[in-house]
């Protein structure tokens, strides 16, 4: 469908601003919502799109702000064009991801370069962190559009790996934009890797890279921020200590988020899917899942990320430490997060506050996140009433795994609307769409 024609929702529960919900219509035009009301008469068209809604519940797309689609130089295990399919099935219609790809993404030249793949190849919206080296290239500061700057402080080798403090100190002293940071203390995971050496069980990587290599990075990165008055974004928070370190002493300008496999699986699950259950930070413990559930509620932790993080069942089977760390995740978030909501741990409007809204707030991204005149239509139509499992071979994700199989989950994307556009209804990609570069609004 061409992003210049008409797009009407009929009679869908439609998720207000406020956070209530109205049956009603939705009109689209040239990619925004032009009106929203109980009934909608607009004249007979054949150039107006309808979708009957009935029975389904509609949302401000999911925006994932932690990804890592692998493309350039990892194609094998991903890339823009299968990744976007998979984000479009989950209801994700836009993306920021990170800079760990071949070439690393640390000047304009190689942002510019996904910029113009993914104009041609992704099917929902895009966005590209900037990565931090220890010689600080000057493209850290004047590199555009970017959402901000990304520092691996632990999990990473070569150049993206930045462990002495005081190149810490020039990036968080240096410029304005945010800095979002992987807090894990590589002195002490290398101390860990050396005790622990020679056990091949992968459970053993929670206790390597375990609570206090996470809540020691997470203190010197705060310590940091508060020093400069530096706009901190901490990723994929991981453990008890560090929701309750926020808890205690958050300042206005630093923002936090959990991936649903921090929320939901724990180290039991190594024995049920051993190395894929393999992560970076790592899966906790279920103290640790409560923990963060309840900084989740509570705003400490303000929303959600997959760190969508993809590599093959070839590369997963090899034994522990030579399996890789990371799990896909955009294809299922959505409706996991539902499904808690559903069976009564929070609602849909905090799901979509935490998916969509405070992510397009956090990172500044104009007219997304809400269902609102003037807005950018990027939309999710979920069925909360049909449960469905998740079954590998209807991934399409190119790893085609997920440590969710089997999972029975409700709240699966039925259709997905990007910039107007239909890119996913009723179980069929819509291969012809294409979504646009992110702005990042200073």
């Amino acid at each position: 469908m061409p992003s210049d024609s008409s797009l009407l929702i009929r009679h869908a529960q439609i998720l207000q601003p406020d956070g209530g919900f109205r049956v009603g219509d939705v009109h689209i035009q040239d990619g925004k919502i032009v009106r929203i009301a109980s009934h909608l008469e607009l004249p007979s068209d054949r150039s107006i799109h309808e979708i009957d809604a009935t029975g389904l519940t509609l949302l401000p797309g999911v925006i994932d702000p932690q990804v890592h689609f692998r493309e350039p130089g990892l194609e094998h295990k991903e890339d823009l064009f299968t990744a976007s399919c998979a984000c479009a099935k989950g209801g994700v219609t836009s993306f920021l991801e990170m800079p760990n790809t071949r070439p690393l993404t640390t000047t304009q030249a190689a942002l510019d370069d996904k910029l113009q793949r993914s104009a041609q190849k992704c099917l929902v919206n895009y966005g590209f962190f900037i990565g931090a080296t220890a010689d600080v290239l000057p493209d850290l500061l004047d590199a555009n559009p970017t959402p901000g700057i990304k520092i691996f402080m632990g999990s990473m080798h070569g150049p993206l790996l930045i462990d002495q403090e005081t190149v810490l100190k020039k990036i968080f002293s240096t410029g304005s934009r945010l800095i979002a940071v992987h807090a894990e203390d590589p002195a002490r995971i290398q101390q860990r890797r050396q005790q622990f050496a020679g056990i091949a069980d992968p459970a053993i990587h929670s206790q390597i890279q375990d609570n206090q290599a996470a809540l020691q990075a997470t203190q010197l990165a705060l310590r940091l921020s508060q020093q400069y008055q530096r706009r901190l974004h901490i990723l994929h928070l991981s453990t008890a200590e560090e929701a309750e370190l926020l808890r205690q002493d958050k300042p206005a300008w630093v923002t936090a988020e959990v991936t649903p496999q921090h929320l939901l699986l724990n180290t039991s699950a190594y024995e049920t899917i051993a190395t894929l259950a393999q992560m970076n930070p790592p899966l906790r413990s279920p103290h640790d899942n409560a923990v963060l559930w309840q900084a989740l509620l509570d705003g400490v932790i303000d929303f959600i990320a997959t760190d969508h993080a993809p590599h093959t069942l070839e590369e997963k089977a090899q034994p522990y430490p030579n399996s890789p760390s990371g799990m896909p995740g955009v294809e299922t978030s959505l409706a996991l997060m539902l499904t808690q909501a559903v069976q009564g741990r929070c609602t849909v409007a905090q799901v979509a506050n935490w998916m969509s809204t405070a992510v397009a707030k956090a990172y500044r991204i104009p007219n997304k996140g809400a269902i609102a005149i003037g807005y950018d239509a990027d939309l999710v139509l979920v069925d909360l009433n049909t449960y469905r499992p998740v079954r590998r071979e209807e991934l399409l994700t190119k790893c085609g795994w997920s440590p969710f199989e089997g999972w029975n989950l409700t709240g699966w994307a039925v259709v997905t609307i990007v910039g107007g556009q239909v890119v996913y209804e009723h179980g069929k990609i819509n291969a012809d769409v294409r979504g646009q570069a992110l702005r990042f609004d200073a």
